[in-house]
C-alpha cells in the first residue's frame, strides 16, 4: 500500500507543543496504522530543552490519551515509536541547529518535510537557521501554521522571510477545515451532481449560513487569543475558506491552482463594509459568564491570567455580501464564537420557495428546501425536502423530511479520518490543492483589516452574551432584518 509513497524525513518544530503532542503525531500513527508512511520515513521531532527518553516519554502518554484504546495496538505503536528521534534545539540559535544537520545527512537525497508548530514570529528565524546549517534540499517542503502573521502587513511579512529560503511551490499553510471529509464532499456534490450544479446561483438560493461555534472558552490561551481575537482566530482563515468553497465557480480541473484561482476570485468579490454599515452588517460579541452542560463557566473577562478591561471579541457575526454575476443579491451570513450553546460547525443553504405556490397557505413558510453541510461533530450532508404527509386524514398537508447521508454509517467505516491525517498524508504526496496559497492569505487579510480598522474607529466595546447562548441578540438582527432567522431558530 506504501509503494507510490516516497520515504521522507517529517520535522516538527514544537514538538512537545499541544499541536504536535494532541493532533499531529496521533493523526500519524494513524497513518502508521492504515500503512500509509514509507517503512524508511523518519519523524523527528524538534523542541527546546528535551532528549530522546523524555519526549518520547511525553509522546506515549499523548498518544495514549488522544488515540481512541480500540484503535491502539502495541505492535503499530511500538513500530511508530521507533521512528522518532526527539532533538533538543533552541530556534534562534544557529550552533544549536548542528545536530539536526548531521541526522538529516545521513539520507541527504530523501524528501524533507518541515512543520513549523510554532508561533508564526518563528518562522522566518527558523527558515533561515535551516537554510544557513545546511538542512535544506531540493527536496524541502514547509508546513506553516496558522495564523499566518495579525494583519495583512505581518502576514506579508512573515511570508516574504519563508520565501527567501522556500518557493512557493514548497509552502504548504495549513488550514485544518479543509482536511475534512465533508468540505471534501462539497467539492464532489457541486461539481459532480447536475442537481446541484445547475441550482447554485441567485436565481435559485436565497441565502447561505457559515457557523462555526465552540462550547469551549480560551483554553489556557489567554496570551495568544487576546491580542488575535475572534476575526483573526476564525473568521480570516477558517469561515473564509468555507465560503469561498461554496461560493466559487466550477474550476477547470482539480489541480492545486486551478481551484485556489477560483477560491481567490471569490475573496476578491467580498463587497467592503462601509462604516455606516458596520451597525447593520456586524456584530462582535464577548461572553460572560453562564451554564455549559449545565456547569457555571466563567466569563472572559474572569478567566485566568484575564486582562478585566479588554474588548478583545469572543464571538463575531457578518453578513456578507459578493460582487459576482452568481451570487448578486445573496448574503451570506458568517458566524463564529466561543461559549456557544452547541459545537457546531455547518454550512445551510437556503433554496428559494417555488414561484407558484399551490398548498396551504398556513404552511407556506415550510415550502423552502434547505441543504445542511455538516462539518462537526456528525458529519454528514441532509437535503431537507417536502412531502405529503401520511395518514387518510391529512389531506395534501406538506410534511419537512431530511434526505440524510452519515458519511460513517453510509460507509460503513468505524471512524472518519481526522483533518490532519489527511493533511499530512497529502504533504508527504507532495500535493497542494488542499492548502492556502499565498494571495489567498493577503486578499483574506485585506478584507478583514478594513472590519479590524472600523472596529478601532468605533472603539465600542463588544456586546455581552452568556455563556451557553448563541450569541448577542443582535446577532439575530442581521438575519431578522431580512425576514430571516437563524437555522436553529426554525
Amino acid at each position: 500500500m506504501t509503494a507510490h509513497l516516497s520515504a521522507c524525513d517529517i520535522i516538527f518544530f514544537g514538538a512537545l507543543g499541544d499541536l504536535t503532542q494532541r493532533k499531529l503525531l496521533p493523526a500519524l500513527y494513524q497513518l502508521e496504522r492504515a500503512k500509509l508512511i514509507h517503512k524508511d520515513t523518519r519523524i523527528l521531532c524538534v523542541a527546546r530543552n528535551t532528549d530522546q527518553d523524555k519526549g518520547i516519554g511525553q509522546t506515549r502518554q499523548s498518544l495514549t490519551k488522544y488515540v481512541n484504546e480500540s484503535l491502539m495496538s502495541t505492535e503499530i505503536l511500538e513500530a511508530f515509536i521507533e521512528r522518532i528521534h526527539f532533538l533538543s534545539v533552541n530556534f534562534d540559535e544557529l550552533d544549536s541547529y548542528q545536530p539536526l544537520k548531521e541526522i538529516l545527512d545521513a539520507s541527504s537525497n530523501k524528501e524533507r518535510v518541515f512543520y513549523y508548530a510554532t508561533s508564526a514570529s518563528l518562522y522566518g528565524t527558523i527558515s533561515a537557521n535551516l537554510n544557513e546549517q545546511g538542512c535544506l534540499n531540493a527536496q524541502s517542503r514547509v508546513v506553516l501554521e496558522k495564523p499566518i502573521g495579525f494583519s495583512l502587513e505581518t502576514s506579508h511579512q512573515v511570508n516574504s522571510e519563508v520565501g527567501k529560503y522556500f518557493d512557493e511551490s514548497q509552502i504548504y499553510r495549513i488550514d485544518h477545515y479543509l482536511g475534512k471529509e465533508t468540505v471534501q464532499n462539497l467539492i464532489a456534490l457541486r461539481f459532480a451532481n447536475n442537481l446541484f450544479g445547475t441550482q447554485w446561483n441567485q436565481n435559485h438560493i436565497s441565502h447561505v449560513e457559515i457557523t462555526v461555534a465552540e462550547k469551549v472558552g480560551i483554553e489556557g490561551r489567554w496570551g495568544y487569543f487576546d491580542k488575535a481575537g475572534q476575526l483573526r482566530d476564525m473568521v480570516q482563515n477558517h469561515l473564509l475558506q468555507l465560503l469561498c468553497l461554496v461560493a466559487m465557480d466550477p474550476p477547470a480541473d482539480l489541480s492545486a491552482d486551478s481551484i485556489r484561482d477560483e477560491k481567490v476570485k471569490v475573496l476578491k468579490s467580498l463587497r467592503p463594509i462601509k462604516s455606516e454599515e458596520m451597525g447593520h452588517h456586524v456584530v462582535r460579541g464577548q461572553y460572560t459568564s453562564g451554564y455549559i452542560n449545565d456547569q457555571r463557566v466563567p466569563g472572559y473577562l474572569e478567566e485566568e491570567g484575564a486582562n478585566t478591561s479588554s474588548q478583545t471579541e469572543t464571538f463575531v457575526s457578518i453578513r456578507v455580501e459578493l460582487g459576482s454575476w452568481r451570487w448578486a443579491g445573496v448574503p451570506f451570513y458568517l458566524r463564529t464564537g466561543k461559549r456557544m450553546a452547541e459545537k457546531s460547525s455547518q454550512i445551510v443553504v437556503h433554496f428559494k420557495q417555488q414561484p407558484h405556490y399551490i398548498f396551504d397557505p398556513e404552511q407556506r413558510q415550510l415550502a423552502n428546501n434547505k441543504l445542511i453541510i455538516k462539518l462537526q461533530p456528525d458529519e454528514g450532508i441532509a437535503l431537507h425536502i417536502l412531502t405529503k404527509d401520511q395518514g387518510l386524514e391529512k389531506g395534501m398537508q406538506l410534511r419537512k423530511a431530511p434526505l440524510q447521508l452519515s458519511f460513517s454509517q453510509a460507509f460503513g467505516i468505524d471512524r472518519v479520518p481526522d483533518a490532519y491525517e489527511r493533511l499530512l498524508l497529502e504533504v508527504i504526496k507532495g500535493q497542494q490543492y488542499l492548502f492556502v496559497r499565498r494571495d489567498e492569505i493577503e486578499h483574506a487579510w485585506k478584507w478583514c483589516d478594513a472590519l479590524l480598522n472600523q472596529w478601532q474607529k468605533q472603539n465600542s466595546p463588544p456586546l455581552p452574551y452568556p455563556a451557553g447562548s448563541w450569541g448577542p441578540a443582535n446577532s439575530d438582527l442581521l438575519l431578522a432584518n431580512d425576514g430571516r432567522v437563524w437555522y436553529e431558530n426554525q
